[in-house]
């Protein structure tokens, strides 16, 4: 059986840096995540309270690259604060990384654009709501490791991933 690993923000946990959920970003695939639940194929994991972050905590961004870039050592996750919380963001994909090993998840259906999450596009870097090619932090272990990385925004693809037989 196909297991998925998912931000616990997308579940309606309030995990999000302004201790909101993104519950409402998943609405295509609510009762499918219902189903998922039920027959113990999702685990929730928040990679940013994972790593040590509090909730709610200052907004973060990475600054110098995306989330491959952090793993390479070339950039930073900075907050807008100017504090680095880049240990927290690798320590935080680490954990997931681990969960899905675990429990043997082999896809992830994380927030869009988040410094950890996003998938494919992420804010820029300069706290003006901008967004910019690439991935976040725990998407980029993630892939490195085999690991498909949807976003909410891929409903349907991940549908027919979850669908398909092993």
């Amino acid at each position: 059986m196909k297991r998925l690993l998912v931000s616990a923000c997308l579940l309606g946990q309030p995990v999000r840096y302004d201790g909101e959920s993104n519950e409402n970003k998943v609405n295509q695939l609510a009762e499918q995540l219902r189903q998922w639940q039920q027959q113990g194929r999702i685990i929730a994991v928040c990679p940013e309270v994972a790593g040590g972050l509090t909730t709610p905590r200052p907004a973060a961004e990475i600054q110098g690259g995306d989330g491959h870039d952090i793993l390479d050592g070339k950039a930073k996750v900075i907050t807008n604060q100017g504090d680095d919380v880049t240990a927290e963001f690798t320590s935080g994909a680490e954990h997931a990384l681990a969960l899905a090993q675990k429990y043997q998840a082999t896809a992830a259906l994380l927030a869009a654009r988040s410094p950890s999450c996003g998938t494919g596009r992420i804010y820029n870097g300069a706290f003006q709501r901008q967004l910019t090619e690439g991935d976040g932090v725990t998407v980029a272990l993630l892939q490195r490791h085999g690991i498909q990385c949807f976003s909410p925004d891929d409903h349907a693809q991940l549908s027919e991933w979850m669908n398909q037989p092993d």
